[in-house]
C-alpha cells in the first residue's frame, strides 16, 4: 500500500512540474523543438558520412562503375524502389522532414532521365517487362533499383525466401538483355538476398548494396554511382543462398556437420559457398594491406601465470584456463597490430580493414570457427599514398576457444599457419607464455587482414 501511494505521489508531483514548465520560458525542450533543431539546415549534412560509408559496392565488373556524366546522355531508371520514399527508411525511423529518392538522386547528375517503376510494388506480381526492356534499349545507361519492403521483412515479419520477390528475377533479366550497355542493378533490402543470377550476368555491369539508406539515401546513392563518394562499404553478414533456407530455423547449431550435410552458420562456421561473404566490399580504388611488426607488448612485472597450472588440450599441447590467468593478466597480454594501407589509386578513399584470427587446423565440425572477427577500422588515403592503422589485441578474448563446456582457454604449442601473411604478427602472440615469465611455443594463432 505504501508503495502505491508513494507511486501516486511521484506521478503528481512530475505532473505539476510538468505543466509548470510549459509556461517557463527557461523550461527544458520539447520533442518538437528538439525535431526542429535536428532537422535544421545546419544538421541536414551530418549523417552524411554514415549513408555514404554503409553503401555496398558488390560487383563492377570492367569498371561500369562510376558512371561517367559527360558520355551518359539519356538514362532509364527502373524499379519499384526508384521512387518510393518509403523504400529509404526500413521500420525504425522518425518522421522525415524531406526525401530524395533514388530517381531524384539520379536527376541531379542527368538531365535526360526517364522513369518506369517496372512492377506493381516491390513484391513484383505484376511486371512490365516489355515496356521496360523497351525503355532500356533506347537509353545511354539502365540503371534498376530493386529489392524488399515492409511488405516482405520487418519486426515480426520474416522472409521464408532469399530471392527477390515476385518476378523481379526475370525482369531485371529481360531488362539487361535488352540494354545497350550493361545494367547497374541497386538494391535497396534490410537482409541479404539471394542474386547469384545477377551476379553471374556479364549484361548486369555493377551491383550495389544500399540497405535501407534513410531520406536523403537516394542522393547518397547516386553520389556513389556517379564518382563523387568512393564506396568503403563492407558486408555486415553473410549472404547465403537460397538453398540455405531449407535448413529448419529450430536447427540453431553453429558448428558444421559434414555426417549430415549440415553447413554451420555465421561467417565464423560456415562450410558451405555464400554468395557473397561476411566483410566484402569493393571500391573504386585499388587498395593492398599488409600488417606490419607489432609494437613490443608491456611486458609484466610479475609473472602472470604464476599458480596457473597447464592442462591437456585434448588435441596435443596444453591450454590455460583464461578465467585462472585472470583479468589483470589478460589486461597486460593485449598488443596492438599494425596494418599499412596503401591506395593504389586512381581515387582517394576510405579503405575498411576488417583484422581475422584464422585457425589452421581448423576442420568442418571443429569446435574453433574457421575465422574469428578480432576488430576493424577504416582509414581515408589519398590516391598513391600509405597510411597505417592499428588495432589492439587480446590474447584472452581473441585467440581463445570455448569448450563444450563453455570454459575458455588458451591453447599453447600449436603450429603457426605458415602460409598467413601475419607470420612475423603471430610469433609475437606467441610470446604469451614467454612474457609471462613461462617457456614453450606460441598460440598457434595468425592474423590476416581484408576480405575472407
Amino acid at each position: 500500500m505504501a508503495i502505491c501511494q508513494s507511486s501516486m505521489a511521484l506521478s503528481r508531483v512530475y505532473n505539476t512540474n510538468h505543466r509548470k514548465q510549459t509556461k517557463d520560458k527557461d523550461a527544458p525542450p520539447t520533442a518538437i523543438d528538439l525535431f526542429k533543431e535536428c532537422h535544421c539546415n545546419s544538421k541536414m549534412g551530418f549523417n552524411d558520412p554514415v549513408k555514404n560509408d554503409g553503401i555496398v559496392l558488390l560487383k563492377n565488373d570492367a569498371g561500369a562503375l562510376p558512371l561517367d556524366r559527360a558520355t551518359v546522355r539519356s538514362a532509364a531508371v527502373i524499379g519499384p524502389n526508384a521512387n518510393d520514399p518509403a523504400a529509404l527508411n526500413g521500420n525504425y525511423f522518425g518522421p522525415p522532414c524531406e526525401t530524395t529518392t533514388p530517381l531524384q538522386g539520379v536527376q541531379r547528375y542527368i538531365f535526360s532521365v526517364r522513369f518506369l517503376a517496372g512492377c506493381d510494388s516491390p513484391a513484383c506480381g505484376f511486371a512490365a517487362t516489355g515496356q521496360a526492356a523497351a525503355l532500356a534499349s533506347s537509353s545511354d545507361q539502365v540503371i534498376m533499383f530493386m529489392g524488399l519492403s515492409q511488405d516482405q521483412e520487418k519486426e515480426g515479419l520474416d522472409r521464408t525466401s532469399l530471392l527477390l520477390p515476385g518476378k523481379q528475377q526475370s525482369l531485371i533479366t529481360a531488362v539487361a538483355s535488352a540494354a545497350r550497355r550493361p545494367v547497374i542493378l541497386v538494391l535497396l533490402t534490410g537482409g541479404p538476398v539471394d542474386v547469384t543470377f545477377a551476379k553471374n550476368n556479364p549484361k548486369i555491369g555493377a551491383i550495389l548494396w544500399a540497405g535501407y539508406p534513410g531520406q536523403a539515401g537516394g542522393l547518397a546513392i547516386a553520389k556513389v554511382l556517379f564518382g563523387d563518394h568512393n564506396p568503403s562499404g563492407r558486408l555486415p553478414v553473410t549472404w547465403y543462398p537460397e538453398e540455405f533456407t531449407r535448413i529448419p530455423m529450430t536447427d540453431m547449431r553453429m558448428r558444421a556437420d559434414p555426417a549430415t550435410g549440415y553447413p554451420g552458420r555465421s561467417y565464423r562456421f560456415y562450410q558451405g559457398n555464400p554468395v557473397y561473404k561476411f566483410g566484402y566490399g569493393l571500391s573504386y580504388s585499388k587498395f593492398s594491406r599488409r600488417l606490419v611488426a607489432a609494437a613490443k607488448p608491456r611486458r609484466p612485472n610479475r609473472n602472470l601465470l604464476a599458480g596457473v597450472i597447464p592442462k591437456p588440450a585434448g588435441d596435443g599441447g596444453e591450454s590455460y584456463h583464461v578465467e585462472e590467468i585472470g583479468e589483470e593478466g589478460c589486461e597486460r597480454l593485449k598488443f596492438p597490430a599494425t596494418v599499412e594501407v596503401h591506395n593504389h589509386g586512381p581515387m582517394d578513399g576510405k579503405h575498411s580493414v576488417l583484422v581475422f584470427v584464422r585457425w589452421p587446423n581448423a576442420t568442418a565440425g571443429a569446435s574453433r570457427p574457421a575465422r574469428q572477427l578480432v576488430g576493424f577500422s577504416s582509414q581515408h588515403v589519398r590516391a598513391g599514398e600509405k597510411a597505417r592503422l592499428t588495432m589492439e589485441i587480446n590474447p584472452c578474448e581473441h585467440l581463445s576457444r570455448a569448450r563444450e563446456d563453455g570454459t575458455k582457454i588458451a591453447k599453447e604449442r600449436d603450429r603457426p599457419d605458415k602460409s598467413q601473411q601475419a607470420a612475423q604478427i603471430s610469433k609475437r602472440v606467441g610470446q604469451m607464455k614467454r612474457l609471462a615469465g613461462g617457456r614453450g611455443g606460441g598460440v598457434g594463432r595468425s592474423l590476416t587482414s581484408g576480405e575472407l
